[in-house]
């Protein structure tokens, strides 16, 4: 046999052997996939009501109805466009009608609600109950006692928005400091430690209410609105395409107790993965949860 034709030969046997390398990935591939009722991907914002819900959903989805849940981390804007392309199919945190108005007007067309999970949410700016302080209007007063900022959050997050809206419409002399949920509680949790005074942009629900006497500052200018809902959405077509994911979706419902109780437990177990203190919750309430999974 030739130089030439053992060449031949040689590459032939390891193209035939790559293929059932291939062949036998895809298979295994294939089984995984078979074992569930089919991959769900969940966007989630790294806010605590966020991490909590997703967290508590995927547990619910894998463990009790039988599917596979990947969850993915991103700032709002990412989440929404993904979301609206397909690349995650669905947002438990979508503050509306105002937080998150702006996303929605990019790219509700291709995003459809599913329903409400949380009512009677609120953002605005909080300070601790100690401060002698009980509206916006009234910050000025003060900026030197808080060195000039307004302790923000993500950059993308409505509620930076809305204080940025806020500043200039009550013509406030401080800075808004952007950050994320994380460092505001850090930087919040200091400041009490030595009752100092600071102002955060703060929402609810949120565990930080039930850690510290805090309160909302008086908006007379209705710059963060009204009570909000807290939604979840899915990409365009979802709920045909996974009606019983959809529908366990529309009927996950938690109330403020309830929610505050899941990030509480969260938030105190800090060195522990949310997920398997979502999956003590669930078992912890057996009745709500199972309500939520549709019947067959």
């Amino acid at each position: 046999m030739n130089k030439s034709l053992k060449k031949i030969m040689s590459l032939a046997f390891v193209g035939v052997l790559a293929v059932g390398m291939l062949g036998g990935c895809g298979k295994n591939s294939t089984q995984k996939t078979e074992d569930s009722k089919g991959k769900v991907t969940l966007g989630y914002v790294n806010w605590a009501d966020g991490v909590a819900m997703t967290n508590l959903a995927k547990a619910v989805l894998e463990d009790k109805m039988g599917y596979e849940v990947e969850m993915k981390q991103g700032e709002p804007g990412m989440v929404y466009t993904s979301v609206s392309t397909g690349d995650m199919d669905a947002f438990l945190d979508s503050w509306l009608p105002l937080a998150h108005k702006d996303y929605m007007d990019k790219y509700g067309e291709n995003i459809e609600k599913i329903g409400t999970n949380f009512e009677g949410a609120k953002i605005g700016l909080v300070v601790p109950e100690y401060m002698d302080i009980n509206s916006i209007e009234d910050l000025n007063k003060i900026k030197d006692q808080l060195e000039g900022k307004i302790i923000g959050i993500d950059p993308g997050a409505g509620i930076m928005k809305a204080t940025d809206k806020g500043i200039q419409e009550y013509g406030l002399d401080l800075e808004l400091v952007e950050g994320s949920g994380v460092t505001m509680t850090a930087m919040l949790k200091k400041a009490i430690d030595k009752k100092e005074p600071i102002v955060v942009t703060g929402w609810k629900p949120h565990w930080k209410f039930a850690r510290w006497d805090l309160k909302f500052l008086e908006d007379p200018k209705k710059v963060y609105g009204e009570a909000q809902d807290i939604y979840t959405v899915a990409t365009k077509g979802f709920s045909k395409e996974m009606p019983e994911v959809a529908q366990f979706l529309n009927n996950f419902k938690v109330d403020s107790k309830q929610l505050g109780s899941l990030m509480g437990d969260i938030q105190d177990n800090s060195d522990k993965d949310p997920l398997e203190i979502a999956k003590d919750w669930m078992k912890n309430n057996e009745d709500l949860v199972n309500s939520w999974i549709p019947k067959e």
